[in-house]
Parts: structure tokens; C-alpha cells; sequence
């Protein structure tokens, strides 16, 4: 059965396009820098303004609010730009966020020269996350390892609900 698809307002009554602009630093020094410090010295730069913070955070408007050993926390507040279809923020910055936080608590205790990269993460998805809502998202080490760290994160909005938790694994890569 083929569904018309006639929209139920005519495009040339359509509200003005809205845009934003996003600014970034090319990240090749950042990360290069980065492999001769700690994770912990690699943060604390940043947060120090001695290094800028990854292109990704500038795109999602991804802040650091703060960092321990095998520990962080991220602050978001994502905006209309990041709808879905259906009129709520699309769980992909969810998960971005999850990712990131999990990824970097791991981050904060590896040695210098030392990187990592995300091999599994699953989400589960608790409640519909709206623009202007407040996300703060922290993540934590379960279990360190030499070659697979695991993590856990979960996101909670300004009514401090949980709206999505994760546990991943990491691979630790070495020189």
C-alpha cells in the first residue's frame, strides 16, 4: 500500500531555516601533544586552556565539567538541531555522550604514549531527551586492564533522572 507523502504544511509556509555555526581547532596538534602526557595531564591541560578541547565537543556543545582518576563528567545541552524525525533529540548524541565519557574515564589512567579506542558500548534508552533540557553525563572505570578496560556511564537531565546508561569496553593500545 503506498502512503502519500503530502506534507501537512506547504514548504512556502515554512518557518526561516535556522543555523548555527561551529568553530573548531584542527585536532592533529592536540593529539599529538596528548601522546606525551597522561591521561590525567592530557585533561588537565584542557581544562587549563593549554590545549583545546576535541572538535566533537565544539559540534554537540560538550563541556567538561570534571575529571578524576578513572572518572569524568560532561555537561550538554543539546538544542532543535539535534531532532529526530519524530521531534525529540536522536539517541546517537546520547550515545556520543556515553561514549565519550566512558572512553575518557578510561583515558584519565592510561600512562603516556598509551591510547585507546572504543570495541563495544551498549545503551539502554530511558527517557525521550528534548531540546534545552540539561544533560550531564558522567562516566566510570569498572575494571582497568592491560589490554580491555571497562567502563560504565550513565546521562541525567536538570530533574537529575537517568535518561540512558551504558557499559563498554575499551581496547588499550600500545606503542
Amino acid at each position: 500500500m503506498d502512503i502519500p507523502l503530502t506534507p501537512t504544511v506547504a514548504p512556502d509556509a515554512w518557518v526561516p531555516a535556522r543555523s548555527k555555526t561551529v568553530a573548531w581547532h584542527d585536532p592533529g596538534p592536540t593529539a599529538m601533544a596528548g601522546l606525551a602526557m597522561t591521561g590525567m595531564e592530557y585533561f588537565a591541560a584542557m581544562r587549563d586552556g593549554k590545549l583545546p578541547g576535541p572538535p566533537i565537543s565544539a559540534l554537540l556543545g560538550i563541556e567538561h565539567v570534571s575529571f578524576a582518576e578513572g572518572e569524568v563528567a560532561f555537561r550538554c545541552e543539546p538544542d532543535e538541531s539535534a531532532y529526530n524525525p519524530i521531534g525529540v533529540v536522536h539517541g546517537g548524541l546520547v550515545c556520543t555522550l556515553l561514549d565519550s565519557v566512558c572512553g575518557c574515564a578510561a583515558h584519565t589512567l592510561l600512562p603516556a604514549g598509551v591510547g585507546y579506542t572504543s570495541i563495544e558500548l551498549k545503551v539502554s534508552y530511558l527517557r525521550p531527551v528534548r531540546a534545552g533540557d540539561v544533560l550531564t553525563a558522567r562516566g566510570w572505570v569498572v575494571k582497568p586492564g592491560s589490554r580491555v578496560t571497562f567502563a560504565e556511564g550513565e546521562v541525567r537531565n536538570q530533574e537529575d533522572k537517568v535518561v540512558a546508561s551504558a557499559s563498554s569496553s575499551l581496547l588499550i593500545i600500545k606503542p
